[in-house]
């Protein structure tokens, strides 16, 4: 499996990329699977429904399933910050890209998402596992870069470029980041 970030500020599109990003990379034949990270209080059951009940009723774990869907729920007894390492741990072995939206501070290789017209600060120049910038307004670069910088509005290009220095993306669980220069 190859596994990669993407930073940025809220209001970026990273969201928009991996959206955009999925499909590109499933017409190349390949399984992608998506990690977010939730700051707030979420939910995706629903009260009434069968599995609501079952955690209400103080379930650890509820795991619904069906021909075409799996979702597992966990309740945590005390509030736990996991790491991106431990979700990307809880995916099924046999994806080719796992896409991480959050965790802007991890040790993942990332790509990050920048906007001139934001106004917020690039962080490349600070943040060594930053290995490309995807942004529409490449001649606002903050600072000048080595990195490649890829054109946010071109999820084809961003796929290609990732398909194409995919071995530097595989994931060891162990000894991650395997190929970090």
């Amino acid at each position: 499996m190859k596994v990669v970030g993407f930073a940025g500020y809220s209001g970026s599109g990273k969201t928009q990329l991996i959206e955009r990003l999925i499909p590109a990379l499933r017409l190349r034949g390949l399984r992608v699977s998506v990690v977010k990270h939730a700051h707030h209080n979420f939910d995706i059951d629903h009260a009434g429904k069968d599995t609501f009940r079952h955690r209400e009723a103080g379930a650890f774990e509820v795991v619904v399933a069906s021909s075409r869907r799996l979702a597992l729920m966990r309740e945590f007894e005390r509030e736990a910050q996991l790491t991106v390492h431990q979700l990307i741990a809880e995916l099924y072995e046999g994806v080719d890209w796992v896409l991480v939206e959050g965790f802007k501070s991890s040790d993942l290789l990332k790509i990050e998402v920048w906007r001139a017209a934001s106004g917020k600060d690039a962080k490349y120049p600070d943040d060594e596992f930053i290995v490309a910038i995807a942004t529409d307004s490449p001649d606002a670069l903050p600072v000048p870069t080595g990195r490649p910088v890829l054109d946010l509005n071109d999820p084809d290009a961003v796929a290609e470029w990732l398909e194409a220095h995919g071995e530097r993306f595989t994931y060891d669980p162990v000894g991650y980041p395997v190929n970090h220069a």
